[in-house]
C-alpha cells in the first residue's frame, strides 16, 4: 500500500533582526515559495571605520532566487526598508507596503536609480494571496505611522509576526491597535507567534504618543528665543505633535536636514502630515523671522557627526548655529551605543548657551516598543502553540523567552535561534534543523560587500598605529641599494621631530638589503618581508608602536 506523502513542512529562516539592534529579515519557506518579511539595515559599530550601513547577507536567497514571490513590509523605518533598495537590484520582486512605507522606499528608489519597481500598496485589514501565503495586515501602534502585523496563514498553520508595535489607545492617528482581530486569532489558533522583544526589560506600559504633545505644549509656552527640536525624521507623528504646539504659540516652521526634508515632504503628500502651507519657512529666511516666532525641526538625536543638530553645536551648519537663548529639545533617546556622541552634542549645546532639554529631564520621548505588560497581552491575546522571540539582542530574546514562560508555554516549544537558523515548523513541532549563510554585508560608498574582515583590520590597524612607506631605489644590474631609503610617515610619527629614528630606520634597511644582496635574495616579494619584518621589530622596541609598513622597491 503507497504510503501517504507528507506535506512539507513551513521553513522559518531569520537571516538578520536576532542578537542585534536593526537588519531586520526573515525569510518564510513553504515547498518551492518563498516570502520575506521586512529587509532592513543596521548602522555600522564603532569597530567599523568608514562603514555607511551594514544589510542582512542574502547568499541563501541568491540560490534560492526563482522561488521568491516577494517582500512585506511591516512599517517604513530604516532597520526594516533601508536594505530593500540593494536586495531588489538582485532580486526583482513585488514589494508590499503601505502608503508611507512605499512613499519612503520611493525617495530610495530614485537615490539608487531602480527604475520601475513591482510596488503593491496594501492597508490595515487587507488580506492578500502571495504563492502558498496567505497574508493578513493587522493595524498596529509604533513610532511611524502606517505600522502593520502580519497574519501569515500556511498550508501548516498560522504565524502572527508583530513587527514593531507597541499598544497606544490615544495614538495620534486616532486608529489603536486592532486587538480584537489578534483575540480573534486566537480562537481561531495560532501555530508561531514572533513578537517584537525591544523593551522587554522594562515593566508596565509604554506611554502613549500623545503625552509627547503635552510636554511639548509645555516648553514652547516657557521658550522666549528660537526653539530646535530634534527627532527621528520618521517619526511622523511626533513631528505632528511639533508642528500643532508651534501653532498654538504662533511660531513658523523650517525644517533641517535632508532626511528630515525627505520624510516630511512624503508624508505631506500623501496626507500623513498636516498644516497651514503659510506655518512653513524656508531655512534660508529663518533670519526675517523674530526668534520668539521661530522652531526648527531637524536630524541628529543620535548626535550623527554629519547631522544637522550636530553642524549646528560645532559650528558647522551654513544656515545655523545655536546662540544663546535657544531651546534645543532631544524627543528621542540614545539607540545602545550611541550614548557618548549624544552626551558630546548635548555638552556643546549646553557650552553655547542653549537650554537643552532631554530624555534625561523630561517626558519628551516614549517608545515605540511594547513593554512587559504591553507583550504579555498580545501573547495572552494569540494563545500561540509555538514562540520565537524577534527584534532585539540576545539577552533581549531571551528575556522574551522567560516571559512566555510566565504566560504558561512550555520551555520545548520556545526557540531563541540565531541568524541564519532553519527552523522547521509542523502542525505539532518545531525544531532547528541546520544553519544557512547569514550574517553582515558592508556597505561602504558605492562598494556592496567588497570590504570585508580583512580591510576592517586595516583600517583599524592604520586608525591605530598609523602607516609607513618605505622607498627603496636598488640599481637594476646589480641589485645594490642607491642612496638613502625614503621613509613617509602618516599617522605614525612627525618625521622632522624624530630625525635620529628615522636615520636609524634607513640604517636598518640598508642593512637588510645589502644582506639580502649577500645572500642572492633576487626575489622582490622575499626582500619586502624581510624589510617589513625587521622594521616592524624595531619600531616596536623604540616606540611599543606597530605600524602598516608598506615597502616600495624601484630598479633604475
Amino acid at each position: 500500500m503507497e504510503k501517504n506523502r507528507r506535506k512539507p513542512a513551513l521553513k522559518v529562516i531569520p537571516l538578520g533582526g536576532l542578537g542585534e539592534i536593526g537588519k531586520n529579515m526573515t525569510v518564510f519557506e513553504y515547498g518551492n515559495e518563498i516570502i520575506i518579511v521586512d529587509c532592513g539595515m543596521s548602522f555600522p559599530e564603532e569597530n567599523m571605520p568608514g562603514i555607511d550601513l551594514v544589510i542582512p547577507d542574502t547568499t541563501y536567497l541568491r540560490s534560492n532566487k526563482e522561488k521568491i514571490r516577494g517582500i512585506v513590509i511591516t512599517h517604513g523605518h530604516e532597520d526594516h526598508i533601508g536594505a530593500v533598495p540593494y536586495v531588489l537590484k538582485e532580486f526583482n520582486v513585488p514589494v508590499y507596503a503601505t502608503r508611507l512605507a512605499l512613499g519612503l522606499l520611493q525617495n530610495k528608489f530614485q537615490e539608487h536609480n531602480i527604475k520601475n519597481p513591482k510596488l503593491q500598496t496594501i492597508k490595515p485589514g487587507d488580506d492578500i494571496r502571495i504563492g502558498a501565503f496567505n497574508i493578513e495586515f493587522i493595524k498596529t501602534n509604533h513610532s511611524i505611522a502606517d505600522s502593520v502585523a502580519l497574519a501569515i496563514k500556511t498550508p501548516v498553520g498560522t504565524v502572527v509576526h508583530t513587527g514593531d508595535f507597541k499598544v497606544d489607545f490615544t495614538p495620534i492617528d486616532g486608529q489603536p491597535i486592532d486587538l480584537a482581530r489578534f483575540g480573534r486569532l486566537g480562537d481561531e489558533g495560532v501555530l508561531l507567534l514572533m513578537a517584537d522583544s525591544t523593551n522587554v526589560e522594562r515593566p508596565g506600559y509604554t506611554m502613549s504618543e500623545r503625552t509627547v504633545g503635552a510636554t511639548f505644549e509645555e516648553f514652547f509656552g516657557q521658550a522666549k528665543g528660537r526653539i530646535i527640536v530634534a527627532t527621528f525624521a520618521s517619526n511622523v507623528h511626533r513631528i505632528q505633535q511639533v508642528v500643532d504646539a508651534a501653532a498654538k504659540y504662533n511660531r513658523k516652521v523650517c525644517i533641517s536636514g535632508r532626511s528630515m526634508v525627505n520624510v516630511v515632504g512624503t508624508a505631506e503628500d500623501l496626507g500623513y502630515l498636516k498644516f497651514k502651507k503659510e506655518q512653513l519657512i524656508d531655512i534660508d529666511d529663518i533670519g526675517d523671522y523674530p526668534d520668539k516666532k521661530v522652531v526648527v525641526i531637524t536630524t541628529g538625536s543620535q548626535g550623527e557627526p554629519m547631522s544637522a543638530l550636530s553642524r549646528m553645536a560645532h559650528d558647522e551648519h551654513r544656515q545655523l548655529g545655536i546662540k544663546t537663548g535657544d531651546t534645543v529639545i532631544i524627543s528621542a533617546s540614545a539607540i545602545p551605543g550611541n550614548e557618548k556622541t549624544v552626551s558630546n552634542v548635548i555638552n556643546l549645546l549646553f557650552e553655547k548657551g542653549a537650554n537643552v532639554i532631554y530624555s534625561s529631564l523630561a517626558d519628551i520621548h516614549v517608545s515605540g516598543h511594547a513593554c512587559q505588560e504591553e507583550l504579555k497581552l498580545m501573547h495572552a491575546l494569540t494563545r500561540p502553540r509555538f514562540f520565537i522571540p524577534v527584534h532585539g539582542e540576545y539577552r533581549h530574546l531571551k528575556q522574551h523567552a522567560l516571559l512566555a514562560e510566565t504566560m504558561g508555554m512550555k520551555p520545548r516549544n520556545i526557540i531563541v535561534p540565531e541568524v541564519g537558523a532553519v527552523i522547521k515548523l509542523t502542525q505539532d513541532s518545531m525544531k532547528v534543523t541546520g544553519k544557512v549563510t547569514a550574517g553582515q554585508v558592508l556597505v561602504d560608498g558605492l562598494g556592496i560587500g567588497d570590504v570585508g574582515n580583512v580591510v576592517l583590520r586595516d583600517r583599524k590597524h592604520l586608525s591605530q598605529d598609523g602607516l609607513m612607506v618605505v622607498v627603496i631605489t636598488i640599481q637594476k644590474d646589480t641589485s645594490q641599494i642607491l642612496g638613502d631609503p625614503d621613509i613617509i610617515s602618516r599617522g605614525f610619527i612627525y618625521v622632522r621631530e624624530a630625525e635620529s629614528l628615522m636615520d636609524e630606520a634607513r640604517g636598518l634597511i640598508k642593512e637588510v638589503v645589502r644582506n639580502c644582496h649577500h645572500q642572492k635574495v633576487s626575489d622582490w616579494s622575499t626582500l619586502k618581508a624581510r624589510v617589513r619584518e625587521q622594521l616592524q621589530k624595531f619600531l616596536y622596541r623604540k616606540t611599543k608602536r606597530r605600524p602598516m609598513i608598506l615597502p616600495i622597491i624601484v630598479e633604475v
